[in-house]
């Protein structure tokens, strides 16, 4: 596979060939396989199990996991790790879930029991405000740092609908659409998401090919050593 390279705003030269996707998130492994296609993307060993996600926010996880990628595998391997974190804001709960959001009802909690306890929380509220975000960190080999950010604003509906997608998709209606994504399905949310969003700038990041389009424009990245 021939190295792609792009610059980081001090003009220095980012290479890459092979990165390691660390997360045990079989339904994230799918998608961001898809994103990143022009990235060639291994998983990360069994063997090595990531750290709890003991950060504040979605972007000190995602470091988190993108670091014990590159201190027990990827960096002696020569490859970037990269790593996500995502998850669910809803203004009428003061942004929760939050980074709890795959935990929001618990620590062995389902996409159905967290769904559900969203709907409790929201009964009778009429602010139903919310945004899906996603924060992509890639580390080089050489320590080198990218950060990815993408949102997707929305609402969150009465009562689930459709049968695509996985964890809050069957509730989030995304602006500018009146059905859920479960409903609306993989091909548009592949354009449309918080994780599109991210994938597509950290794509253009690296120098690869995003496979999705996404239709907002990429905030501004975080390019350093860390």
């Amino acid at each position: 596979m021939t190295p792609a390279a792009s610059s980081c705003a001090d003009g220095s030269a980012l290479h890459v060939v092979r990165a390691v996707l660390c997360t045990g998130n079989a339904h994230k492994v799918t998608e961001l396989a898809e994103l990143l296609a022009g990235i060639e993307l291994g998983a990360l060993p069994d063997s090595i199990k990531l750290p709890p996600e003991t950060g504040t926010t979605f972007e000190a996880n995602a470091r988190i996991k993108a670091a014990a990628g590159a201190e027990h595998h990827a960096a002696a391997s020569g490859l970037w790790s990269i790593a996500d974190d995502s998850g669910l804001t809803v203004t009428a709960l003061n942004d929760e879930p939050g980074v709890y959001s795959a935990r929001f009802a618990g620590e062995n909690a389902t996409d159905d029991d967290n769904v559900a306890l969203l709907l409790e929380r929201l009964a009778g509220e009429s602010n139903r405000a919310a945004a899906f975000h996603c924060v992509l960190v890639a580390i080089a080999p050489d320590g080198r740092e990218l950060v990815a950010r993408g949102r997707v604003d929305g609402t969150i509906a009465h009562a689930p609908s459709g049968d695509s997608g996985f964890g809050y998709d069957p509730v989030f209606v995304p602006v500018g659409h009146d059905e859920s994504f479960a409903v609306l399905g993989a091909e548009l949310k592949a354009s449309i998401s918080h994780r599109a969003h991210a994938a597509a700038e950290l794509a253009q990041l690296l120098g690869a090919p995003a496979a999705a389009r996404s239709n907002a424009a990429p905030s501004a990245p975080d390019c350093g050593t860390r």
